[in-house]
């Protein structure tokens, strides 16, 4: 437990030098002339300023506790970091090399695939417009035997 204690000076001249000095010696008056000093701060302190300043404040383990965590936390940021970073460019090469060849090889498949049936599709064509009972019929002098498979053009 703290016992307060105040304790007046004997000197009134070296109390006239001290910022916190009253003309009055009444105790009431205390909170008037911290607060006119407190008015009285220069304008030139910056934050950075206040809070080195607080280093007397705050005891070293304190200081030391504070110091040891937040440089832990700095660490696990930079080290998260830098797995992220490893696991993005591993995902986007592998995608590279192996996804982007896989995907034209499977747009070029397509390709083959719609090209066959266009010809499969132009054949069937063809046939129903060659076939005895079309819409155009054949000559009657003419004995076509139905061809049978794919035949190549010309034949």
């Amino acid at each position: 437990m703290v016992k307060v204690e105040i304790v007046e000076e004997k000197d009134p001249q070296s109390s006239g030098n001290s910022p916190y000095a009253s003309s009055s010696s009444s105790r009431h008056s205390s909170q008037e002339s911290i607060s006119s000093i407190s008015s009285e701060l220069s304008a030139e302190e910056n934050l950075y300023d206040r809070i080195s300043a607080l280093v007397d404040i705050v005891p070293p383990t304190t200081r030391h506790n504070i110091s040891t965590k937040v440089s832990k936390a700095a660490s696990f940021v930079k080290t998260s970091g830098k797995i992220i970073g490893n696991i993005v460019w591993i995902v986007t090469t592998s995608a590279l090399l192996v996804g982007l060849p896989l995907a034209l090889s499977l747009e070029d498949e397509a390709k083959i695939v719609a090209q066959e049936r266009e010809m499969i599709a132009q054949q069937q064509g063809a046939q129903q417009m060659l076939s005895p009972g079309s819409a155009y019929p054949s000559s009657p002098g003419s004995n076509q035997v139905p061809q049978k498979g794919i035949v190549p053009p010309g034949f």
